[in-house]
């Protein structure tokens, strides 16, 4: 089994910049794509970003992209997403994802992924 927690979820201004991570444990044998994921209220899960095994290929949401950035760290087992210019639209639960062992490439579909972490709450201010 694989565990993902993610940390950095908080309270940003609107227009500011903020990081979140995820960090992997449990039984990682194989490096697999990774992704983030965000759910605001009333709304349905919606993807975020997303990035291949080897940390080569990127894939974002087209409200986001130019704005957020995903990138890992293997070494550390850790994902990152960097937001930046946020607005109020962005408030929202992000939750990270992890692909079985052995898929290493991106996507940006919910059912690729079959671990997950149990979200971090983001809230933009105006």
């Amino acid at each position: 089994q694989v565990q993902l927690t993610e940390s950095g979820g908080g309270l940003v201004p609107a227009g500011g910049s903020h990081r979140l991570s995820c960090a992997a444990s449990g039984r990682i044998s194989i490096i697999s794509a990774m992704a983030w994921f965000r759910q605001a209220p009333g709304k349905e899960r919606e993807f975020v970003a997303s990035i291949s095994a080897d940390g080569l290929s990127t894939y974002y949401a087209p409200n986001v992209r130019g704005r957020f950035t995903i990138a890992r760290d293997n070494a550390k087992n850790t994902v990152y997403l960097q937001m930046n210019r946020v607005s109020t639209e962005d408030t929202a639960v992000y939750t990270c994802a992890r692909r079985p062992d052995g898929f290493a490439s991106a996507s940006s579909s919910k059912n690729d992924f079959n671990y997950w972490g149990q979200g971090t709450q983001v809230t933009v201010s105006s």
